[in-house]
């Protein structure tokens, strides 16, 4: 089959780079963000390895069909830890009232939430615990969320890898 591209076509990866956004790179490398990152500020003062990438699928927190909120794992190679990670999503957070939130790694091997983290009356955004040592453990990060007059959390769990 002969396929004909036409001389100026564009490929992901080609073109002009997108301009700067304002803000330095630094800045940027250590912006929170819903995926993640290992090298933002609350991601620092947990102690949360640079290296550490997701593992296992998302859990989503939800309340009558709404999600509040996202819980993932992260590992890290290089410190051999896993974190738990909590990011709450803008369309609750913007304008949310106080909120609890807890977050930790259950292990499946010790049938316990290890670096539980807890959080009470809050309105941040970012949640990560601090690391664990159930590298070699079967785990998945486990994460509430409570609802200011609600009498009791919404809860989801990542995957759980092994």
């Amino acid at each position: 089959m002969l396929v004909l591209t036409p001389a100026g076509a564009a490929y992901a990866g080609s073109g002009p780079a997108p301009a700067p956004s304002g803000k330095s790179d630094r800045a940027a490398a250590t912006a929170p963000t819903a995926q993640g990152n290992p090298e933002s500020k609350r991601a620092q003062a947990a102690g949360v390895c640079a290296d550490a990438y997701q593992i296992g699928a998302t859990g989503y927190i939800k309340r009558s069909g709404a999600t509040l909120a996202s819980v993932k794992q992260f590992y890290s190679p290089s410190c051999n830890e896993n974190y738990g990670y909590l990011w709450v999503w803008d369309s609750f957070h913007t304008g949310a009232k106080p909120y609890d939130v807890t977050l930790g790694v259950f292990s499946y091997d010790r049938d316990a939430v290890v670096g539980k983290l807890t959080r009470n009356d809050t309105t941040q955004q970012e949640f990560w615990t601090q690391g664990t040592a159930t590298a070699n453990e079967c785990t998945a990060a486990v994460g509430t969320l409570r609802v200011e007059g609600a009498p009791l959390p919404n809860q989801a769990a990542s995957e759980k890898r092994c």
